[in-house]
């Protein structure tokens, strides 16, 4: 299947695919670590069958009109173009890529800073500030500075995310005019898209659990449909039950024996149900015996053992290894 391939083996394939002129062309536009390990992953390319060389071709032109669309005609022109050309779920699926692909270009200083010197520089903002520059790091840069962040502001800010959508380049220069004696940049833009309820969602699943758990009591209570709604797009531990069989054995690959008994001693009777069907008799078994050792466990142990599972999982999806879709397992994800 196409999506076995990681986002590397599928580059590899485009290049092959191109040919050796166009390939040393894009060879002269790449850092050097970045040709390097082009070309490994190049040699390492194997047999491929045409059908499978053809959906990556086929998603790589999807992607190259989906920017050109969206570069040229705005958000809404390239959803309408898209949606007509590819269909609904996968023309936003494009478009969702493309977005986010273009968004990291504006900010890059922010993303290279270190959290603390970054949060150093913003705690005393405005919250809207602050929500504004967070959207442009980097999730676990967000995710870290809002842990910090004193509690009441924290709700705020996440809220503020949420609810972002674009922002004028003339309200993010004004922004970066208060980092510019630290940080350059340049925006070329005319209409950045920051935040939103799937930037938020992406960093609430780094957070700590117990900062998580306390951001939404406190989020519900303010607006309730807002906090319902980012819970929706995130990935939690209890998630695991959505997966199907291939992906829970892949992830179970990266985990030991006591991490995974740590996270069932706090976990619901259907995930670990589910997961111990996945497992090897023997593994199974060396798990639970982990657990029949296991007593007066933390809750905050236990939350970590489960965030440390979710973060695999989450890397595993960026990689293009599993598929982790709350819409259902008939989506496709391209």
């Amino acid at each position: 299947m196409e999506g076995s391939l990681t986002p590397r083996q599928k580059v590899a394939q485009v290049v092959i695919a191109l040919g050796v002129n166009v390939a040393a062309g894009i060879y002269k536009y790449l850092p050097e670590d970045e040709v390097e390990k082009l070309t490994y992953e190049i040699t390492q390319q194997g047999s491929i069958s045409p059908d499978i060389a053809d959906q990556v071709i086929d998603e790589f032109y999807g992607l190259c009109v989906a920017q050109k669309v969206y570069i040229e005609g705005g958000v809404n022109y390239a959803k309408e173009v898209l949606e007509k050309a590819y269909g609904i779920q996968q023309g936003n699926a494009l478009l969702e890529r493309v977005t986010k692909t273009l968004r990291t270009k504006a900010f890059e200083f922010v993303r290279k800073a270190d959290y603390k010197n970054l949060l150093n520089m913003i705690v005393n903002e405005h919250p809207q500030t602050i929500a504004l520059i967070l959207s442009y790091a980097r999730a676990d840069q967000a995710s870290s500075i809002i842990a910090e962040l004193p509690k009441q502001m924290r709700v705020d800010v996440v809220e503020r995310i949420a609810k972002m959508d674009r922002t004028s380049p003339e309200i993010v220069r004004q922004v970066e005019s208060i980092l510019e004696r630290k940080f350059q940049t340049v925006l070329s833009f005319d209409l950045l898209e920051v935040g939103g309820i799937n930037y938020i969602a992406e960093v609430m699943n780094k957070i700590d659990r117990g900062t998580e758990k306390n951001i939404f009591d406190e989020l519900s209570t303010i607006d309730q449909k807002l906090s319902e709604e980012i819970r929706k797009r995130m990935f939690i531990f209890e998630d695991i039950v959505i997966l199907d069989s291939d992906s829970i054995q892949r992830f179970l690959k990266e985990i030991d024996a006591k991490e995974i008994a740590v996270a069932l001693k706090g976990s619901n009777k259907e995930v670990a149900d589910i997961i111990f069907e996945n497992m090897s008799q023997r593994m199974g078994e060396t798990v639970k015996d982990e657990m029949e050792f296991l007593h007066n466990v933390r809750v905050r142990d236990v939350e970590e053992a489960q965030q440390k599972i979710v973060a695999v999982i989450r890397r595993l999806e960026d990689e293009g290894e599993i598929i982790t879709s709350k819409g259902g397992k008939d989506e496709i994800i391209v």
